[in-house]
């Protein structure tokens, strides 16, 4: 039996160790100090009895300061049944230490903390000389991160480098094994980046050292969106780091272990490694003694559930775990085998934020994107050069969106910096999420530029490329720092000689490369890929007729000599010969694709917009675009060019032709189906009068081919392969159709709704006039077969449960959009209950949660009450809540989530909020003495009207959220790109132009508005509004809201702190205004919907919304320049849309003010209703909708915020502030209410 107190256990000793059973590492470290009830003075001792910081919370020190205290937590933990401790290092690098000016102590820190361990560990050795115990070196994230930016409006800022992280984690990592550590454990990665920095630099100290220690890697997955901070998935996470080959890899920190479960899953079926789980003691609770909510016994049992699957071969406990969590942990562990390594195929790994796999027997084609390419893209080129980052982005987005699985980046151009432009241009990349949850390939012929990228990104990348060219020792030099940074490489054809033509040269430069990189360098054979040089292809050189050929025999070639590795290639080089004609060059490129994806071609640089479909090239020129590229015979080429002269005009000739008639032809019942799929009305009534025939009776072509058609149209609405509006569409003709067949129908006395799905009554409730996405829902669900009654808007409880009763509704839908409608809904779930109803309630509108619905409605109503987040789910939950079989389960189901939502509402008790006064101690401070105020001309001040032209309002439209409405994701313009709804983003663009021609030329809507701008001043958190300059005369006040919710760094917030105070003697002032799109926009709607079409109908409100809104940009521009601090602003419409101008224009009812009874004191010094006919309800909604309402602030600090929750002190003050009783101030701020009533 082997004696570790007198032989310290090895590498190998661990490792039989891991075989043998599950191992168990310590719990925490904090949770132990933390009940030590340390004060300043033990941080200090004689050491830094005199530093000019306060020190207490550097737990780190008291290995200096009070070693007996931590050496004691190891000793307790190794008597608990710990095997391995960690050392009390996890913020002792010069970067964390820094906050302390304890920079210079770092090295005999980390030393003193190592052997403090050491020392424990050698005594529980003594007690057990039998039983290996092991140090390990605990190296924390630091308290910086590399791959986001501290500052919100500058997303390419970082506050620390990758090189200074590995100065930091190498500083430490030398102390740590000075001082005895076995073994080496970066752990709590929140950002991918800081944790390849730390294995960076753990592999210089090996090599440098040449003495190897095992390494456990540990993740952090901060909250159940199953992400790091830093955004990453548990795989791609893994797919960055695991080049580090890991003895261990796992999970840490954060969360409790039932919630670690489905990625530590995910990390098990993934790693080639062991596996660790040391999560926390469930979830934090203050009243707890170790701060954590699970006892011993809980987190002990719900690791043994991850040993019961096999999914642990180390175990121990994170914050609020203690030597008596450890010792339960032990104890139902012990019986369970170790985790099983599983063998995982070779395969190209890749991540972004997502990752990406790319298997041997994998057919898929990986597609490069190449338009962020300066070599190649001279608009992207033209973009850099100009700084215009925030366009080239765009241009790296709609390359994701059309279907990139890598996007390519390049910036060797010779005016521009490319080390800089590829830092910034990829720290830009990282802060959006669209792009950068796919791999980067970093392309350059410097390798200076490529190790610039590496340091930028988390993800693990693609090299483009390393090369032969500069001889063996240049390429295994960057073929081991690619290996070191964890990054796939392509390795082009080109040796010491030049570039590879011929096949024979391109399969002897790969064979040697492959044999050097995976013998010598041991690079992983699944990352290398090989580009055999794609080359040009009919230049009129005969030397060049084998171009095409001997590439599509080189890959089959390479791919059975060199096992694992892939292949790549520029694809759009084959056809440079024919620059200026698409129609060939597309050809040429699906054509080489074809062939060369069948010998072996994995992935390559391609330009998605200018690839054909195979299968549809023109007969003639696929047969001549092959000639050339399989090299047939010498003429193959001029062949080419001469029928690539006789089509260039093909292009335009294509886009003259007209619609394809061929569905025609087809049976009825197709033509139906095909006509409600594609939304064609222009036959409907022919096709029903003709199926009418047929079948012999209207209700039999309803409940046959029209029925048959919906229901295709609803399965591929519910497959995501139709979107809202091409379905609303089909719910145009589907209603067109059935409007020709009633009249025959009611001849028959007979009923359309034999085999209806259900009946829904849906309402937006009182007080509230929005109904857009109510429209949306219910066109949705007549599209499946439910019978929809509308009541409209600003509906009462009384007619709503009428009308559920008239119509026997199956379900009822209420919406609203503002706030008092949440109060409205809950008033009408009670009334339910009195009548004792027994239907499903469905809530749905943009201020609706399933959190407040659970919290706030569902108690007062006995039935299952159901928020819907958006259209696309309404059928679904209707069709579950109807049906007999699937009932009982979702109702199950919704009533153990809002249970729990309750249940966590209830635990979270009252908020912690600043008192009322002391959030007005911490406002936003100015100094008014010296501070500019731009002040109007007096003929500005006072009541005005304005007026617009419809065209001159249409220059200020921002259509992103026209699309929003129709629930299509993305930004205009660049929506049109996106592979999954582009095409029908521009149909309904084009769409709303006609309708917008109409609307324009016939002047049917009218922008008007009513502004107003008076002297004013702040008196506390009220804003004063004067009669005119003299400021004798107060004429009204407007109420605000203070924050009372702390945010780091920020003041507690209010509107009038941007306002000067009454006792600075300065003259302020303040505007309001109202617009409105007119009642014209109500009426059109109405016509459509009296026309059965309710794609025009939803399509007039939502351009209505945008008259709206553009004439609220183009009054506040008019008022900027009345005012006089916009006249030299220049702004573009995208300035404008980006609110890039001075000031702001807050609403009530919104974040900054959400108090909506404050419109009446605007209403009613701009007499609006009576000026241009807008009104209030009685819940402050705007009628007509289509309206925009607020206040204008000048001053150059005033920002957008969001209040939050308040504190009862508060809602008390501002009741009598207003004058109000409390009562009515409750209702009115409930949604920001930080208290149960």
């Amino acid at each position: 039996m082997n004696n570790f107190f007198k032989n310290r256990p090895t590498e190998q000793d661990l490792e039989n160790l891991v075989k043998e059973r599950i191992v168990i590492m310590d719990g925490a470290m904090g949770t132990m100090i933390q009940q030590e009830k340390l004060g300043e003075e033990d941080f200090r001792g004689d050491l830094f009895k005199n530093h000019a910081k306060e020190l207490k919370g550097n737990n780190d020190l008291l290995c200096l300061t009070r070693p007996d205290i931590i050496r004691n937590i190891h000793q307790s933990y190794f008597d608990a049944g710990s095997d391995i401790v960690e050392t009390n290092t996890f913020s002792a690098t010069t970067i964390s230490m820094a906050d302390y000016n304890l920079e210079e102590i770092v090295p005999d820190l980390n030393i003193a903390a190592a052997k403090l361990a050491r020392e424990a560990a050698d005594e529980a050795m003594r007690k057990d000389p039998s039983k290996p115990r092991f140090v390990a070196g605990a190296i924390g994230p630091t308290n910086r991160t590399a791959s986001l930016s501290p500052d919100v409006n500058d997303p390419a800022l970082r506050n620390v480098t990758f090189d200074q992280l590995v100065a930091t984690y190498y500083q430490q990592i030398e102390s740590l094994v000075i001082g005895g550590v076995d073994l080496l454990l970066p752990e709590t990665t929140f950002d991918t980046l800081n944790l390849k920095a730390a294995i960076y630099a753990i592999e210089n100290y090996f090599e440098t050292t040449g003495n190897r220690l095992p390494v456990i890697l540990s993740i952090t997955i901060t909250d159940a969106s199953g992400r790091t901070l830093s955004g990453q998935t548990t795989e791609a996470c893994w797919n960055s780091i695991s080049h580090a080959k890991p003895l261990c890899v796992g999970l840490n920190c954060a969360l409790g272990a039932d919630a670690m479960r489905p990625y530590l899953q995910e990390l098990s079926k993934n790693a080639d490694c062991l596996i660790h789980c040391y999560p926390n003691a469930g979830l934090p609770n203050p009243l707890s003694s170790t701060g954590y909510d699970e006892k011993p016994e809980d987190t002990a049992q719900s690791l043994e559930i991850f040993a019961q699957e096999g999914l642990l071969n180390i175990a121990g406990g994170c914050c609020g775990t203690t030597p008596n969590h450890i010792n339960a942990i032990a104890e139902k562990l012990g019986n369970y085998p170790t985790r099983t390594i599983p063998e995982i195929d070779p395969a190209l790994r890749l991540s972004g934020l997502e990752p990406f796999t790319m298997k041997d027997r994998q057919n898929s084609f990986l597609m490069v994107g190449e338009r962020t390419n300066v070599t190649g893209s001279p608009r992207f080129k033209k973009l850099i050069e100009n700084e215009d980052y925030e366009t080239a982005l765009r241009v790296a987005k709609q390359q994701v969106e059309n279907g990139a699985n890598v996007i390519d980046v390049n910036f060797d151009a010779a005016m521009l910096d490319g080390e800089a432009c590829m830092s910034r241009f990829l720290n830009l990349v990282v802060s959006e999420p669209d792009i950068s949850k796919v791999p980067i390939m970093i392309d350059s012929s410097k390798w200076s530029v490529i190790e610039a990228g590496l340091k930028v990104i988390q993800g693990k990348c693609i090299i483009n490329s390393i090369s032969l060219k500069e001889g063996e020792k240049v390429f295994k030099e960057h073929a081991g720092l690619a290996l070191r940074y964890g990054a796939a490489v392509v390795v082009m054809a080109f040796d010491e000689k030049g570039q590879a033509a011929t096949l024979d040269d391109k399969v002897r430069i790969c064979e040697r490369a492959y044999k050097i990189l995976v013998d010598e360098v041991n690079f992983p054979p699944e990352d290398i890929i090989f580009d055999p040089n794609v080359l040009t292809l009919a230049t009129g050189m005969s030397e060049h007729n084998s171009y095409g050929i001997d590439f599509i025999e080189a890959l089959t070639e390479i791919k059975k000599r060199c096992p694992h590795a892939r292949t790549s290639g520029g694809i759009s080089n084959v056809s440079f010969s024919f620059r200026g004609n698409n129609l060939v060059r597309e050809a040429m490129h699906a054509a080489f694709l074809y062939h060369a994806c069948r010998a072996g071609l994995d992935m390559g640089i391609v330009n998605a917009g200018m690839l054909a479909v195979y299968d549809d090239i023109d007969p003639i020129l696929r047969e001549r675009v092959e000639d050339v590229v399989m090299n047939k015979d010498e003429g193959a080429g001029d062949r080419l060019l001469d029928y690539a002269e006789e089509i260039k005009d093909q292009n335009s000739k294509r886009k003259s032709e007209g619609p394809d008639l061929s569905w025609r032809k087809k049976p009825v019942d197709e033509r139906l189906s095909y006509s409600l799929v594609k939304g064609i009305g222009d036959y409907a009534e022919e096709d029903a009068e003709e199926a009418r025939q047929m079948l012999g009776r209207p209700l039999e072509v309803i409940e046959g081919p029209l029925m048959d058609g919906m229901k295709e149209v609803g399965d591929l609405f519910g497959e995501g392969k139709m979107f809202l509006p091409q379905v609303v569409k089909s719910a145009r003709v589907m209603k067109k159709a059935v409007a020709y067949l009633e009249p025959f129908m009611e001849a028959e006395k007979e009923g359309t709704d034999s085999k209806k799905r259900g009946t829904m009554v849906i309402a937006t409730v009182k007080g509230d006039v929005h109904d857009i996405g109510k429209n949306i829902v219910g066109v949705v669900l007549a599209c499946n077969n439910w019978e929809v009654i509308d009541l409209g808007v600003m509906v009462s409880c009384d007619k709503i449960l009428e009308a559920v009763h008239e119509h026997g509704a199956d379900v009822l839908g209420l919406s609203g959009l503002i706030t008092p409608s949440l109060d409205e809904m809950i008033h009408n779930a009670k009334e339910m209950t009195k009548l004792g109803l027994s239907i499903p309630l469905l809530i749905g509108g943009a201020t609706t949660s399933r959190a407040h619905t659970a919290i706030k409605i569902a108690p007062f109503y006995t039935e299952p009450v159901v928020q819907v987040p958006d259209a696309s789910l309404v059928v679904n939950v209707c069709n579950d809540l109807t049906s007999e079989g699937k009932k009982e389960e979702f109702v199950q189901n919704l009533l153990e989530n809002q249970e729990k939502l309750r249940i966590k509402h209830a635990e979270k008790g009252t908020q912690k909020l600043l008192s009322l006064q002391e959030a007005r101690n911490k406002p936003l401070s100015l100094d008014w003495k010296d501070r500019k105020i731009d002040e109007p001309s007096p003929n500005a001040l006072g009541v005005k009207k304005i007026t617009a032209s419809l065209e001159e309002v249409l220059k200020f439209f921002d259509w992103s959220p026209f699309f929003w409405s129709w629930e299509l994701k993305g930004q205009y313009p660049s929506i049109f790109d996106r592979s999954d709804s582009g095409t029908e983003a521009k149909d309904l663009f084009d769409n709303a132009q006609k309708l917008l021609n109409r609307i324009i030329k016939n002047n049917l809507f009218t922008c008007e508005a009513m502004i107003g701008l008076w002297p004013a001043n702040a008196s506390g958190d009220d804003v004063i509004l004067y009669q005119d300059l003299e400021k004798q005369k107060e004429i009204s006040r407007f109420h605000f809201i203070r924050r009372q919710q702390t945010l780091l760094n920020q003041p507690q917030y209010c509107l009038s702190d941007f306002i000067a105070p009454v006792e600075s003697d300065r003259t302020d002032y303040l505007g309001a205004f109202a617009v409105c799109a007119g009642a014209g926009v109500d009426q059109l709607a109405k016509e459509f919907e009296e026309d059965n079409d309710d794609y025009n109908a939803i399509m007039t409100k939502a351009l209505g919304d945008r008259f709206a809104e553009g004439m609220a940009e183009y009054t506040h521009k008019k008022v900027r320049n009345l005012w006089g601090f916009g006249q030299k602003e220049n702004l573009s419409n995208q300035d404008l849309i980006k609110e890039r101008y001075q000031g702001i224009r807050p609403a009530s009812g919104y974040p900054c003010q959400p108090d909506h009874t404050e419109k009446d004191v605007i209403w009613e010094l701009l007499e609006v209703k009576k000026n241009i006919g807008l009104e209030l309800t009685e819940s402050r909604a705007m009628d007509p909708g289509s309206s925009v309402s607020g206040l204008y602030f000048s001053n150059p600090e005033s920002k957008y915020f969001n209040v939050g929750k308040i504190g009862k002190d508060q809602v008390e003050d501002y009741a009598r502030r207003k004058n109000w009783p409390i009562e009515k101030a409750l209702k009115w701020l409930r949604p920001n209410l930080g208290f149960d009533e």
